[in-house]
């Protein structure tokens, strides 16, 4: 007799095995980190002026002064 057991279902209503309910849950912590990261990304460009391209060029003309010289 065939057994078949299911570990959950998915939100189309589909079988998951238990290595596919794993895989969901990473990819939702992988998720959930990655919009944290991005939100911290945003909040520093905002605090430090949104953009300030002039800032950026000067620091790699100091680290790379022969690489961006001519920036």
């Amino acid at each position: 007799m065939a057994f078949k057991g299911t570990a959950s279902k998915s939100a189309s209503g589909a079988s998951m095995s238990k290595y596919d309910v794993e895989v969901a849950a990473a990819l939702k912590k992988i998720n959930a980190r990655l919009d944290a990261l991005e939100a911290q990304a945003h909040e520093k460009c905002e605090s430090t002026g949104g953009g300030d391209v002039g800032a950026v060029v000067t620091a790699l003309k100091t680290v790379f002064p022969a690489k961006f010289a001519n920036l």
